[in-house]
């Protein structure tokens, strides 16, 4: 068999075979390697190759075996074909040493390096294959189908389903990987904004709120020129009303509203009927929670109370969305209050400062999952008040108290972390 073509004939049809195989083996590893949310977003772009992947990736077990079947059917018969070029050149010795050479031409051409080409650039290899593939798959259904049900008969016996090889969802750590790992296709501002929605069901309305003893508001038993005074030096738009303390709520001010109320007319009785009922809201919701209960109740304050209904703190909308983009103001009183450079990597801080706040500003570590405040991380680690010139280290930051007032720490001194630990 074979005697009547020529050995030249013989060669170029063995090269087509090695081609082939190489096509099967790199485009299998392509199509198997792209990535399905990229290949998901170029289908719906009308990209037609992606869409022709996509549906070929729907049931990946008929693909495998289509390229299985082409990839067999082409390596047998070359093999086959060696052995007869091997009997026209050398007789029947020649025809192990043509079984061993082709082993190495089809390891080194035919299976790693084109599947190393399809590792490194799978979408230019995986959208042309689709093209050839889904027709393919057509006229070689039958016979596709049947090797997909032997082996899924197979798999099955081991206990191994097919829904086993579904497509997951990312979850929000992958997610956060991703957008993480993004580089240079997403800029360090919008990366930033995208992990911090990411982060917003770790954090609390606990870690953004203004604490119970620094709420500022409108006490209507006041005198009238210092309600007027707190209005006029108000930078909130919206203000708490109350009676005596914070605890005895009345509601909330809208300062646009007062337009409709004249100097003459102005009295603390006055404002009750001009007020927004309160929102409470328990401690510890998430901030994403939260940001979804403004928007549906339409408000932008709410009043954090504990599991007694006391009063911890007031957190805003713009205190959610802050966490998201940053500060909208570039100059915060409360930042250059809070933190003073003293010389190279010192810093007096203010003990009531928000330890997340720190963080976020200075570039620290400081933990938070504990103590929302400086002075309460370091009131927690001491478990009594200090002495003034008391030092102690916090994940490695040198800290030195400079001033404490009766029960409280009202400024410390940070170093820069000079290790790594855990306070």
């Amino acid at each position: 068999m074979g005697d009547d073509i020529p050995l030249g004939a013989l060669f170029g049809l063995l090269v087509v075979l090695l081609l082939l195989s190489a096509f099967f083996s790199g485009s299998e590893t392509a199509l198997m390697s792209l990535n399905r949310y990229r290949l998901r977003h170029r289908a719906r772009g009308g990209h037609r190759a992606a869409r022709l992947a996509e549906r070929l990736l729907e049931r990946p077990d008929r693909l495998i075996g289509l390229i299985l079947l082409g990839n067999n059917l082409v390596n047998f018969s070359a093999a086959s074909l060696v052995a007869i070029i091997a009997l026209k050149i050398g007789g029947q010795p020649a025809v192990a040493i043509g079984t061993l050479a082709l082993t190495l031409v089809v390891l080194i051409f035919s299976e790693a390096a084109p599947k190393t080409l399809a590792a490194l650039h799978p979408e230019r290899v995986a959208y042309p294959a689709a093209l050839i593939y889904y027709p393919l798959l057509k006229i070689t259904y039958p016979l596709v189908w049947l090797t997909s049900v032997a082996s899924n008969g197979v798999l099955f016996l081991l206990g191994v389903r097919e829904t086993d090889a579904t497509m997951n969802s990312l979850t929000r750590e992958e997610l956060r990987t991703i957008v993480f790992e993004a580089g240079s296709r997403i800029s360090s501002r919008y990366r930033q904004m995208l992990l911090s929605i990411l982060d917003l069901e770790k954090v609390t309305v606990d870690d953004v709120m203004v604490p119970h003893n620094e709420i500022v508001g409108i006490d209507l038993d006041s005198e009238p020129d210092v309600i007027e005074r707190v209005i006029a030096d108000s930078a909130h738009t919206r203000l708490p009303v109350y009676r005596d303390s914070i605890d005895n709520i009345v509601g909330i001010l809208h300062l646009r509203r007062l337009a409709n109320i004249t100097t003459r007319e102005f009295a603390p009785d006055s404002l009750v009927e001009i007020l927004d009922e309160p929102y409470f809201v328990p401690e510890g919701t998430p901030l994403s929670t939260q940001l979804l209960q403004f928007q549906r109740r339409r408000q932008r304050v709410a009043l954090v109370v504990d599991e007694y209904g006391d009063i911890q703190g007031i957190v805003t909308l713009g205190d959610i969305l802050e966490e998201i983009v940053g500060e909208f103001t570039t100059d915060p009183a409360s930042d250059e209050g809070d933190v003073v450079r003293e010389s190279t990597g010192t810093f007096l801080v203010n003990g009531a400062a928000n330890v997340r706040e720190l963080n976020r500003s200075q570039g620290w570590d400081l933990p938070t999952d504990g103590p929302k405040t400086l002075n309460g991380l370091i009131l927690e680690l001491l478990e009594t008040i200090p002495d003034s010139s008391t030092c102690l280290s916090i994940r490695g930051y040198p800290i030195e108290i400079v001033e404490t007032d009766g029960n409280r720490i009202r400024s410390v001194r940070i170093s820069e972390r000079v290790r790594e630990g855990v306070a």
